[in-house]
């Protein structure tokens, strides 16, 4: 008997025009993914948020994006070492965003606008008082006045800032800009009191009825070493060198200058001597070029400056115009390892950057308060104290010592004192995966070449001594570099999802509003998950087919 013959071309109509929800395996998703850029940020910044915004034009609308983690764009433009762009997905198609230079961008329009930030919340009626005026000190201040505190930040030095004024060179980072951004915070309501340095904090809490106190005092005191020194007033602290030249009474350091260290603060020594005058600016560092903790951004630039290094050296002794240094060599570990053979070097001056401790002595009759190594204060994970009331960020506390990393730490400990205070458990963030590179798909993408921040030639910066090396970027530079962003793992509504889906499954909502899925019309087909470059939908098996399975 021939088999039936049946038409089903009203069935395939019918399914065309209604969809196949009931019968898919899986349905697309809209994700929210967090950018390795965000994720990578100490400070917590809304990376990609503020420069999707920026590469629309929006720039003050950006600069408060960035402002609601972090009260300085200006100076971190400036002096962050920007891990967000050793994350950047962009390096692995041509390279990273320039991110620092954006943020410079929008922190110094916002000063020659004159923007002023957000208004502050009501007064919560609560007194909080900051020791230390540095980026740590000064950051919880922003957050904790922005959340209605009243707060009163008490500063030894004549000027705030802490390390931004006193260990960053100007070169790296004017002092007008950098006042300019703590000027924002005093006309917020913020008292900065000066040149008080507090040695009781809990007779000053007292007597200025705070409601709690948050110690961020840094780390401001050079590590002690032991080198045999028969002409110790040669030998100089760097963290003290560069304090002095801020404060105008740089040390006579003489032409032929030794550096100890490989951080950070050890280029900034080396390359301040030279604009002190010194012909040769030499550092000697225990380890090779592979393991500097200084960025490699700063040596190369110390090289550019005449400044020259003695690898896998240590100094064994410190003489009237020599030192003696041994020769290392490293282990299997990456240890320096002395091999018995010395060299005399000639010197004027010895200047030792070996790191820094906290000057938290004070701290240490306070009932219920632990430290650990070099003076940090232990914090538990509200940032507390074992006092409480008591709250502790920055360098005086375990982890990485950056500028970044304190302003992060004021941001953080700023919303716990907040719930200490009204008596609620902090609010609980949920955190989203972080996207891969390996997850994007980037056929529309082609290279865009990066915009390059201009400097000031060898010669100039060695005449003009303090002068800032690095230019910032033009309206139309800082746009491009935006807009260089991949927008990974968030939807930027560019269609290439509404253009694919071949059953019009997907609704546009508007500008700034997005899409939905209509889940009568979408087969699974997933062709829309295949089309997304940034990875902003996922693709998840139906209720049906999981029961199933």
């Amino acid at each position: 008997m021939p088999a039936r013959q049946t038409d089903l071309t009203p069935a395939i109509d019918m399914l065309r025009a209604k969809g196949t929800g009931p019968a898919r395996e899986q349905r697309p998703v809209y994700v929210d993914l967090i950018p390795p850029c965000n994720n990578a940020c100490p400070a917590g910044e809304d990376i990609q948020g503020w420069l999707n915004l920026a590469q629309a034009g929006r720039y003050r609308e950006a600069w408060e994006t960035i402002l609601a983690d972090n009260p300085f764009p200006a100076v971190h433009g400036r002096v962050c070492y920007h891990p967000c762009e050793t994350q950047c997905s962009r390096g692995e198609l041509d390279s990273a965003v320039s991110i620092h230079a954006v943020e410079r961008f929008l922190g110094d329009l916002a000063m020659a606008e004159g923007w002023a930030p957000p208004a502050v919340a009501p007064s919560s009626g609560k007194r909080v008082l900051v020791v230390g005026g540095g980026p740590g000190g000064l950051s919880a201040a922003y957050h904790l006045a922005r959340l209605g505190h009243a707060v009163e930040i008490r500063d030894a030095g004549p000027l705030p800032g802490g390390m931004l004024h006193y260990g960053i060179p100007a070169y790296r980072l004017p002092r007008v800009e950098l006042m300019a951004e703590i000027g924002r915070l005093e006309a917020m309501g913020i008292t900065i009191t000066r040149n008080h340095k507090v040695t009781d904090v809990l007779a000053e809490q007292a007597a200025g009825q705070f409601d709690a106190v948050f110690i961020a005092i840094g780390a401001q005191i050079g590590k002690r070493v032991d080198i045999p020194a028969r002409d110790a007033g040669r030998v100089f602290e760097a963290i003290n060198v560069l304090h002095d030249v801020e404060t105008g009474t740089a040390p006579m350091l003489g032409r032929r200058v030794i550096i100890y260290g490989g951080g950070d603060t050890a280029i900034d020594a080396a390359r301040t001597a030279r604009r002190l005058g010194a012909s040769d600016a030499l550092i000697v560092y225990r380890r090779d070029r592979a393991h500097l903790r200084a960025q490699p951004a700063d040596a190369d630039a110390a090289l550019d400056e005449g400044i020259k290094f003695k690898w896998l050296s240590t100094i064994k002794d410190i003489g009237e115009g020599a030192i003696t240094v041994e020769e290392m060599q490293l282990d299997a570990d990456g240890k320096p390892q002395p091999t018995g053979r010395t060299e005399t070097l000639s010197a004027d001056s010895v200047v030792l950057a070996l790191g820094q401790d906290s000057d938290s002595g004070f701290l240490k009759d306070i009932p219920g308060l632990a430290f650990g190594a070099s003076g940090v204060v232990d914090i538990d994970a509200d940032m507390m104290t074992g006092r409480p009331g008591l709250f502790a960020g920055g360098d005086v506390t375990p982890g990485s010592r950056t500028v970044t990393t304190a302003v992060g730490h004021g941001k953080k400990a700023a919303r716990k004192i907040d719930a200490w205070l009204r008596k609620v458990s902090p609010r609980a963030v949920a955190r989203h995966d972080v996207v891969s590179f390996d997850q994007l798909n980037l056929p529309i993408y082609a290279a865009a070449p990066l915009a390059v921040q201009t400097q000031l030639t060898v010669a100039a910066r060695l005449v003009d001594g303090f002068a800032e090396i690095t230019a910032g970027l033009s309206a139309g530079e800082a746009q491009h570099e935006a807009k260089r962003c991949l927008s990974c793992g968030n939807c930027f509504e560019c269609d290439q999802c509404y253009a694919a889906c071949p059953e019009t499954a997907i609704i546009k909502l508007g500008p700034g509003k997005f899409y939905e899925f209509d889940l009568d019309a979408c087969t699974g087909c997933g062709v829309c998950f295949e089309q997304c470059p940034c990875a902003a939908i996922a693709m998840i098996p139906e209720p049906a087919a999981e029961s199933r399975a």
